[in-house]
C-alpha cells in the first residue's frame, strides 16, 4: 500500500466519515493541532524520566488520537457529532484533576511565574502545554461554527494544566529548580 495518494495535491483533504474540505478549513486546523500535540507528547515520553508521568502520557496519547478522530468527523443531522469514533474515556478529566492534586501535595507552592524549561523532560512537557493551549483555542473557534463533542474543550483545558504541573513535578523529581521569571 502506498502512503501517498496525490488526492491532496490541489489543497483539499478527505474527512473521516466522508466529505472533502480545503486543507485551510478550521476543522483541519483543529485536528492537525491535536495531532501536533500528540507528536509532542511522544517526544515528552522520550524525555520524561518519571514513570508515573510516563504512564499518564501513554493514556493521553490514546485520548488525543480519539479526540483528533472526533474532530475529523463531520456530524450527521440529529446524531452525536461523531458517532463512529471512540469517546474520550469517562472520568478522564477527574483523573487528571486527581493527578494534579497529588502532585500539588509534593510540589512547593507556586508564588511566582516560572519560565518553561529545566530538565529535558520538563521542557518537553512545557512545549506540550503551549501546543495544548493552541489546540484548545483552535477547537473553541471551530466550535463556534460546527458541533464539537461537549467534553473536548474541558479536556484540553485540564490537559494543559496537567502538563504544567507535570513539568514542575518532573523538575522536582530530577533535582532541577523551576526558573523564576525575573520581573526587572
Amino acid at each position: 500500500m502506498k502512503i501517498y495518494t496525490k488526492t491532496g495535491d490541489e489543497g483539499d483533504t478527505s474527512l473521516f466519515g466522508g466529505g472533502r474540505v480545503r486543507k485551510s478549513d478550521m476543522r483541519v486546523e483543529a485536528y492537525g493541532t491535536v495531532d501536533e500535540l500528540n507528536s509532542f507528547v511522544g517526544l515528552a515520553l522520550a524525555e520524561v524520566s518519571d514513570p508515573s508521568i510516563r504512564d499518564g502520557l501513554v493514556g493521553i496519547q490514546h485520548d488525543l488520537f480519539a479526540l483528533g478522530a472526533s474532530l475529523a468527523t463531520p456530524a450527521r443531522d440529529g446524531e452525536r457529532p461523531t458517532p463512529h469514533t471512540p469517546e474520550l474515556p469517562a472520568g478522564r478529566i477527574e483523573e487528571m484533576e486527581r493527578w494534579m492534586d497529588a502532585a500539588a501535595e509534593e510540589l512547593p507552592p507556586l508564588r511566582e511565574f516560572i519560565l518553561p524549561g529545566g530538565s529535558r523532560g520538563a521542557a518537553a512537557l512545557h512545549v506540550c502545554r503551549a501546543v495544548c493551549r493552541r489546540a484548545e483555542r483552535t477547537v473553541v473557534q471551530l466550535n463556534e461554527n460546527v458541533a464539537v463533542e461537549p467534553g473536548v474543550v474541558p479536556y484540553l483545558n485540564r490537559l494543559s494544566d496537567l502538563f504544567f504541573v507535570w513539568a514542575r513535578l518532573e523538575n522536582l523529581r530530577t533535582g532541577r529548580k523551576d526558573e523564576l521569571w525575573a520581573k526587572e
